[in-house]
């Protein structure tokens, strides 16, 4: 394994964020670090699709104010190398692989989605690498609605295409006037940086992590009584992708749950509420 040589820049913001590679068992893994050298890191996970410069720069950058903030690309996408896994496990395996890479020790950890998924378990398969954890826009494995997103994303894909906007448009937002404002907000941030931008997902990786997506909802229903440690659950009370009720079940069935939910939101309620996510993130990972 290789890392490079130059430590990160704490001073700057996540839109200059320099990009880096770490190499783990012969495939590189692209991530950006920002933030306090001192302290718990905090390790993001993304959604389906994702790469680097879909992570709310507003976000990151409100945790990275007082925390060693850590986002990266999962296999296969972006400039990560290797081929995208089609199994929520494989992409936990390889979150492990890369903390113990990194030297990180015990971490906190937010998962967005896709993100929440490996998160979870993350820390069912190594619970003594994570002290806090954060899920949100997500479900249990097993969990409602969750094997049909393809289903329900390809018509607002389609849409997306045919109107010339970026489908989280209709995907993470609702139809109110107040939500699509907060999307075409979130929509200009991800264009806010120019310079070291990460390469799209393949088709085919989207499509490999689809059948990862599909199969966790398949899956069947995980022990999160498991789940010792503090969590945060955060959604939009309108989510259509990882229906919401999902965030209640998580929270109703992992012992030292938190929920948090944001009103006329959908998928992407902590892009349209990120001050205040930012706020209940921090209070939550420093009380």
């Amino acid at each position: 394994m290789t890392l490079s040589s130059t430590p990160p820049d704490s001073r700057h913001s996540f839109e200059n964020a320099p990009t880096r590679l770490l190499e783990v068992d012969g495939t590189p893994f692209a991530y950006r670090e920002l933030g306090p050298r001192h302290g718990i890191p905090l390790l993001l996970l993304n959604h389906w699709g994702a790469v680097l410069d879909n992570f709310d720069p507003r976000i990151v950058d409100g945790l990275a104010s007082r925390h060693r903030v850590i986002a990266i690309d999962y296999r296969g996408i972006g400039g990560s190398g290797g081929k995208a896994p089609v199994t929520v496990a494989e992409m936990a395996q390889d979150t492990i692989a890369l903390m113990r890479a990194m030297g990180l020790g015990r971490i906190d950890l937010l998962g967005f989605s896709l993100g929440g998924f490996v998160a979870q378990q993350v820390v069912l398969d190594a619970p003594d690498l994570v002290r806090r954890l954060i899920l949100t826009g997500t479900g249990p494995a097993g969990g409602r609605g969750i094997d049909r997103v393809g289903r329900v994303s390809w018509p607002l894909i389609l849409k997306g295409l045919l109107t010339r906007r970026d489908p989280k448009y209709y995907l993470f937002f609702t139809a109110s006037a107040r939500s699509r404002q907060a999307a075409t907000a979130f929509l200009q941030r991800l264009k806010e940086r120019t310079n070291d931008r990460d390469r799209p997902a393949s088709p085919g990786a989207f499509l490999r992590q689809l059948k990862a997506i599909t199969a966790w909802g398949r899956q069947s229903p995980q022990d999160l009584g498991d789940i010792r440690i503090p969590v945060l659950i955060a959604n939009g009370d309108s989510d259509i992708m990882v229906p919401t009720p999902n965030s209640g079940d998580l929270a109703h069935r992992i012992p030292d749950a938190t929920l948090v939910l944001y009103d006329d939101a959908g998928h992407g309620g902590i892009f349209q509420y990120h001050a205040e996510f930012v706020r209940d993130a921090l209070a939550f990972l420093d009380s």
